[in-house]
């Protein structure tokens, strides 16, 4: 039985479901980026009108120690993040692919951070982190500690704290990647591994970790896209603060916008955030490929 071509007019089927995708792609997406990347060699404050000014905004940034700052700040963010993208998901993954009864419920519980406001999570967590919080309630009571600690108010400890959130965050949303790429290896790999006598640490390093690799390049970047753009989190819990210990490149890139007033020199850095966000999910991928 043959089946005939596809008439000229059914050809154009497909592309009709993906119009109102592309429309709001092209509306809230590809317009607002253009318009932004072309906003950057401006310099605009809204009353004025925009006055080009070629590439004195990325010039501007080579010597605007807040920018520095903040891009130090963004990479303190990716590093930290990298357990919780990795080390603790993998762990999780593991612990929960187990065949037990209710196993279900604790991947809801693990999950449900990742899918709760991040407004929210930062207002719990910053009752945690107070002065009289749940948490220096129990480092006393535990003889950790011996007077409260400021965690929010401190250069040392603000960063790390925001760090701790972002990270709980997200653990559960990648731990259901990993979960995926564990529940597609086939059994007949462990079962074989077993036969060759490689006990429960081997068969981890040399069989799971190796086939989770490409799950492994996902959460990275997405990890790392994630550490770059931080904002509900600074804003929420710290503002930036204290002294800017705890500012990233997606809040200096608002702060710059709507409380300076400074369009074109916000977009700048955006655009830089963009570049950044680029090359580094490309170097990575670039990186797995190669292992």
């Amino acid at each position: 039985m043959t089946v005939g071509r596809t008439s000229g007019g059914s050809r154009w089927v497909p592309y009709a479901f993906l119009l109102p995708g592309i429309a709001l792609f092209s509306v809230f997406f590809a317009w607002p980026a253009m318009m932004a990347i072309r906003l950057s060699f401006y310099e605009y404050n809204v009353v004025s009108p925009a006055r080009f000014v070629g590439l004195d905004n990325f010039r501007r940034l080579l010597t605007d120690d807040r920018f520095h700052l903040a891009l130090g700040n963004s990479a303190l963010y990716l590093v930290g993040m990298i357990p919780f993208a990795v080390i603790i998901p993998i762990w999780l993954a593991v612990l929960v692919n187990q065949k037990v009864r209710g196993i279900r419920a604790f991947r809801a519980m693990y999950y449900l951070p990742a899918i709760t406001s991040m407004v929210a999570v930062g207002v719990a967590w910053r009752y945690l982190f107070h002065q009289q919080g749940v948490l220096n309630w129990a480092l006393i009571e535990t003889g950790i500690i011996d007077k409260p600690i400021q965690y929010l108010l401190s250069d040392d400890w603000a960063l790390p704290a925001l760090v701790l959130v972002e990270g709980w965050k997200m653990v559960g949303f990648f731990m259901m990647i990993y979960l995926a790429g564990l529940q597609s290896i086939p059994a007949e790999i462990f079962e074989a591994a077993k036969v060759d006598g490689a006990n429960s640490a081997r068969r981890m390093w040399h069989v799971t970790i190796p086939l989770l690799l490409p799950y492994t390049t996902v959460t990275l970047t997405l990890g790392m896209l994630d550490a770059l753009r931080v904002f509900e989190s600074v804003y929420v819990m710290t503002r930036g603060g204290p002294q800017d210990s705890t500012i990233s490149l997606g809040y200096l890139a608002w702060s710059t916008a709507f409380e300076r007033y400074q369009l074109g020199y916000a977009s700048a850095i955006g655009l830089v955030m963009l570049v950044l966000m680029v090359g580094l999910a490309v170097l990575n991928q670039r990186i797995t490929r190669e292992r």
